[in-house]
C-alpha cells in the first residue's frame, strides 16, 4: 500500500475538473469586465470594496487599485501601505478597519 503525502491535493474525476475550470473561466470572465468597469467608472472601486461580489472575493486588492485609472503602482502602494495592508491581501482578506480606512483614504 502507498501513502500520499499530506501536501497532495485528491484526485478528481474527469467532471469535478471540468467543472472547476468552468467556475475558473466564469470567475476570470467576471472579474476582466469589472476591472473594464472601473476603468470606464461605470463602477466605483470603494464600493467593491464596501460590498464586494462572490466573484472578487479572492483577488488581490492591489490588482483592483490598479484597474482605476490614474492610480498606477506607486499610488496603489502608498495607498495599501498607509492602510498597512499587505500587496497580497485578497479582498475578502480585509478586516473591517482595514475596509474602512481604504475606503476613507480612496475618497478624498
Amino acid at each position: 500500500m502507498t501513502t500520499r503525502p499530506h501536501s497532495q491535493a485528491p484526485e478528481r474525476s474527469l467532471d469535478q475538473r471540468m467543472e472547476a475550470l468552468r467556475r475558473a473561466n466564469e470567475i476570470r470572465s467576471l472579474r476582466a469586465q469589472l476591472k473594464r468597469d472601473l476603468k470606464t467608472g461605470s463602477v466605483r472601486v470603494t464600493d467593491v470594496i464596501l460590498k464586494p461580489p462572490s466573484y472578487v472575493m479572492t483577488a488581490k486588492v492591489f490588482d483592483i487599485l490598479m484597474a482605476v485609472p490614474k492610480y498606477g503602482k506607486v499610488k496603489a502602494t502608498r495607498f495599501l501601505n498607509t492602510c498597512r495592508i499587505s500587496q497580497g491581501k485578497t479582498i475578502g482578506g480585509l478586516s473591517e478597519r482595514q475596509r474602512k480606512e481604504l475606503v476613507e483614504l480612496l475618497g478624498r
